[in-house]
C-alpha cells in the first residue's frame, strides 16, 4: 500500500547513507594505516629505515612545488609524475594540498577520475598533523627510481577488458626506487631511505593530446 512504500524507502536510504558512511571513515582509517610511509619521525624513519641510510646525495629542495610537463612519451610522463608524487619539502610556505594539486592538474581533463585521483594522492602524502611535525624537523622528500616498466599483469588486463572498457592509449608502468628522506633532528642532519614499489594508470594519444594520469595504485602494491 502507498503509505506503507515512503518508510521502506526511507530505510533503504538510510541503509545505503550508512554503508557510504561506513565506507567513508574506512578509507580514513585505511590513511592511518599508512602513517609510517609519512612518519613524523626524525628524518621520517621507521623502524625499518636506519638512520644515515641515504644512497644518494640529497637531491635540491624545491622552492616551489615540482612541475609536470607536456609530454606525449607515456613512459617519460609516468617518471615525471613519479618524481612529483615523491618530491616535497616542510621547510618551504607549501603543504600536502599544494603538492597534491600537481598531480591532480594533470588528471583527466574529462573529470570522471579526478576524485579518485585526488585520493590515491592523499595517500602517499602526510597528512596535516604528521606535516606540521616534519616541518619541525625540516624534512624533505623525494625518490631515486630504479626501474620503470610496464608489468605482464597490465597486458592480461589489456587481454580480459570488454571493448570499449579502457580508454585508447592508457597504459600501466610499475616503478620502483628508493624514497629517500632527509631532516634535522635537533641539530644533527638524519636521513633515511625505503624501497617502495607502486604503478601509475596514465592515458596518452590517442585518447589525449598529451599524457593524462587517471589513478595510483596502493603504495607496495603494484602490478607486476
Amino acid at each position: 500500500m502507498p503509505e506503507t512504500r515512503f518508510p521502506r524507502r526511507l530505510m533503504i536510504v538510510l541503509i545505503v547513507a550508512a554503508a557510504v558512511l561506513a565506507l567513508l571513515v574506512g578509507v580514513g582509517l585505511y590513511g592511518l594505516l599508512l602513517a609510517p610511509r609519512s612518519d613524523p619521525s626524525p628524518g621520517g624513519s621507521s623502524a625499518n629505515d636506519p638512520p644515515g641510510s641515504s644512497t644518494s646525495a640529497p637531491s635540491p629542495g624545491p622552492s616551489t612545488p615540482p612541475v609536470i610537463r607536456e609530454s606525449d612519451d607515456p613512459e617519460a610522463f609516468a617518471r615525471a609524475l613519479a618524481t612529483a608524487l615523491f618530491t616535497w619539502d616542510t621547510a618551504t610556505e607549501f603543504g600536502p594540498t599544494d603538492y597534491a594539486q600537481v598531480i591532480v592538474d594533470v588528471g583527466d581533463p574529462s573529470g570522471n577520475e579526478t576524485a579518485g585521483l585526488a585520493s590515491d594522492v592523499r595517500t602517499y602524502l602526510p597528512t596535516a598533523d604528521a606535516w606540521a611535525q616534519l616541518r619541525t624537523m625540516q624534512t624533505r622528500q623525494w625518490l631515486d627510481i630504479d626501474e620503470v616498466f610496464v608489468p605482464d599483469e597490465w597486458a592480461t588486463a589489456l587481454e580480459q577488458a570488454s571493448e570499449g572498457q579502457i580508454l585508447p592509449g592508457t597504459v600501466a608502468y610499475t616503478i620502483t626506487g628508493v624514497r629517500q628522506r632527509e631532516g634535522i633532528h635537533g641539530t644533527e642532519p638524519v636521513t633515511s631511505s625505503h624501497d617502495v614499489a607502486f604503478t601509475v594508470f596514465i592515458t596518452c594519444e590517442p585518447t589525449f593530446d598529451t599524457c593524462r594520469a587517471l589513478r595510483l595504485s596502493e603504495l607496495d602494491n603494484p602490478l607486476r
